[in-house]
């Protein structure tokens, strides 16, 4: 199909329709926008079309081994590829890299909390759980650093939506597990945070807490609609960690955090951490500059990825492409 064709539903038109996953956050996650969409025009009729994607239905492997966070994404391109929906809203977390022809991120919305949290009956950090406890979570970063720190730990995997992953620590299957504190919060479940993990301790995802709102190119209009959202400092925060993971060549089977925050007089601090899910490498990068646009944001990026590659990035990359 022609991604550069016009789809049969008209951005134009005083009507929207939202492509979603099924699941409790990403319905929330498009409530959300729906609402500040219609906070700007009261006339607007946005209307939800969710949808079970291929990530939401393979739970027995890990993403890494079947195609990678993309696959929360295409069944909701195809949706706006076919005309059954103009825009599709994303945990930016979980958004490619790059984006296929015809599509463009058009506005990243304010960040949530962007730490991960510690959700335990257990004990109150994983730093503190006994030799050989049982930790539950579905990424290769977050179990590098879970490793840096606590080698003695078992680290499993946990798939599922949040409910489900909730669900398996309650029947006891972990000691304790590890979730973005955003979706959490953002369900009314901040109850069952135990703590906040310190960036120092594990660096988020690229993008982690921030929403993405994702549309057809060529709609001026539609750009201008969903671009009035943007929150500028989210939205170049978020841009330079994604180009230092795009400038690695970042995918969920790289373990990468990367966390940028910013600091007093408008500059903006970067901090990376990568290597191997073992913890048997680590390198981190850390880069400050003051950025006011999107240009000094990926430069940004660029640099702390230029860092690592100065320690080795290059042959660890190699290394995870063979594992």
């Amino acid at each position: 199909m022609d991604s550069s064709a016009s789809p049969p539903v008209a951005a134009a038109a005083a009507s929207l329709v939202i492509a979603s996953r099924e699941s409790r956050l990403a319905l929330w996650q498009a409530e959300h926008v729906r609402a500040l969409l219609r906070q700007r025009d009261e006339a607007l009729q946005v209307r939800i079309e969710s949808m079970t994607t291929r990530g939401d239905q393979i739970l027995d492997r890990a993403l890494s081994k079947v195609g990678g966070k993309g696959l929360f994404v295409k069944e909701l391109e195809a949706a706006m590829l076919e005309g059954r929906a103009d825009l599709a809203v994303h945990s930016l977390k979980d958004v490619p890299m790059q984006l296929p022809e015809g599509f463009e991120l058009c506005a990243i919305l304010e960040r949530e909390d962007p730490r991960d949290a510690w959700v335990s009956a257990r004990a109150g950090h994983f730093t503190e759980l006994p030799r050989g406890a049982v930790v539950g979570t579905s990424s290769l970063r977050r179990e590098m650093q879970i490793r840096a720190l606590r080698p003695d730990l078992q680290v499993r995997a946990l798939r599922g939506n949040l409910d489900t992953r909730l669900r398996k620590l309650d029947e006891g299957r972990f000691d304790g597990i590890v979730l973005a504190a955003a979706g959490l919060l953002r369900l009314g479940l901040g109850a069952r945070i135990r703590c906040l993990i310190d960036t120092a301790q594990m660096l988020p995802a690229p993008g982690q807490a921030a929403l993405g709102l994702e549309a057809r190119s060529g709609s001026p209009r539609l750009r201008e609609r969903l671009g009035a959202l943007q929150h500028a400092p989210t939205a170049l925060a978020a841009l330079a960690e994604r180009a230092l993971a795009r400038a690695l060549g970042g995918s969920c089977s790289t373990p990468l955090g990367a966390h940028a925050q910013w600091q007093a007089g408008g500059a903006l601090q970067l901090r990376a951490v990568l290597g191997l899910p073992d913890a048997s490498q680590l390198l981190r990068a850390q880069v400050q500059a003051p950025v006011s646009d999107a240009t000094q944001a990926e430069q940004l990026g660029q640099r702390a990825a230029q860092q690592l590659f100065e320690q080795g990035a290059q042959a660890l990359l190699e290394q995870l492409q063979h594992a």
